[in-house]
């Protein structure tokens, strides 16, 4: 594994560029393939009662939280030092900013990841959507918008008595076990309760789509955790931590790097990771003979992507993740707060569904 880190660590900015380019290729190819979609899992579940779909983003989710807890027993990678495991618990913006972006992914047509496939499809509603998501993210994170939600963090915030706010940390004392055991503990309930609900599903377990993009979503999240931590360098003069998949500030960052190429021609990890899930989508469809360009019916479907954009970009920041960042790459990690963003956005999607029928019989 040493050979391994130090190979990585020669030229740590091509590997992530290069290997980000590939994981989220294989993302954008599974989720178009697959018709993986948080929203679209919702959606099924209210239209008609089928929660494969939902089911498939569990499973992703208990995929992502036992490859990424084997890779840090392991040694790869150290998630204590990724953004989802700080000392506070800052639990109104994993609930107001979960609850807004799962009430924007439904008048959005999707999640960040899925616009990205949308995209890629020829969709340019999701260009739209995409762009406004990215620009309500950095006026949130440094904007206009970011000393309101500074401001709210610091008021709500709670510091916790343990190191982080992973479920480890937190039920160390109570299990009577170290950190590390307690959170494989913790991490293998989760994943077999998951896993046996998900799979007590007839309707699930015989649908080999919806089993393997579950499965296959995980493991890129999974790999993103390996190479990240890997290329992870703390002697460097700005270390990047350790990140997973997430496509909220990523796609603000692939703007702000498109207007600034020249400064910095190699993308960051999350950057690439969005360019390869629309090259993945757009290959996808492609071979599926199912590119289309298409656009806006009319003013109401304008205005609902553009209202969806923004709660997604400002919730996106203010939960720290999307379906994607948060309910996977999050979960993975054990973050007690990603937990909570998990069943706000999904508190959420279920509230946009309710607010879009209304909209739609107006």
């Amino acid at each position: 594994m040493s050979a391994l880190r130090d190979l990585v660590l020669a030229d740590g900015a091509r590997w992530l560029a290069a290997g980000g380019l590939v994981i989220g290729f294989v993302f954008g190819a599974i989720a178009a393939a697959t018709n993986f979609c948080t929203m679209g899992g919702i959606s099924d579940i209210f239209n008609l009662g089928d929660w494969r779909r939902m089911r498939a983003w569990l499973l992703a989710a208990a995929t992502a939280l036992l490859g990424a807890q084997t890779l840090q027993w392991a040694g790869v990678v150290d998630l204590s030092r990724s953004m989802y495991l700080p000392s506070t618990f800052n639990w109104l913006g994993h609930i107001i900013g979960g609850l807004m972006f799962g009430f924007g992914m439904v008048f959005a047509g999707g999640c960040a990841s899925r616009n990205l496939v949308r995209l890629g499809g020829g969709d340019l509603r999701a260009l739209v959507t995409l762009i406004l998501m990215g620009v309500f993210a950095y006026m949130s994170i440094g904007g206009i918008l970011g000393p309101i939600r500074a401001a709210l963090e610091r008021a709500t915030a709670i510091a916790l008595p343990a190191p982080t706010q992973s479920l480890g940390d937190l039920l160390a004392p109570v299990l009577g076990q170290p950190s590390q055991a307690a959170g494989l503990m913790t991490a293998a309930v989760i994943v077999a309760l998951a896993v046996a609900y998900c799979f007590a599903s007839r309707a699930f377990r015989t649908s080999a789509v919806h089993v393997w993009s579950g499965i296959g979503v995980g493991l890129c999240a999974v790999a993103a955790w390996a190479l990240t931590g890997l290329a992870f360098d703390e002697m460097d003069h700005r270390p990047v931590p350790p990140v997973s998949l997430t496509f909220v500030r990523p796609v603000g960052d692939a703007l702000d790097w498109l207007q600034r190429f020249t400064a910095g021609p190699l993308p960051a990890f999350g950057v690439a990771t969005v360019l390869g899930a629309i090259l993945g989508a757009f290959a996808t469809a492609l071979v599926r003979g199912r590119f289309r360009v298409t656009g806006f019916a009319g003013p109401g479907d304008t205005l609902r992507n553009v209202m969806g954009a923004a709660l997604m970009g400002i919730g996106g920041v203010m939960a720290l993740g999307c379906t994607v960042g948060q309910g996977i790459s999050g979960v993975s990690t054990l973050a007690a707060g990603s937990f909570l963003t998990f069943m706000a956005i999904a508190l959420g999607g279920v509230f946009g569904v309710k607010a879009l029928e209304r909209w739609l019989t107006v």
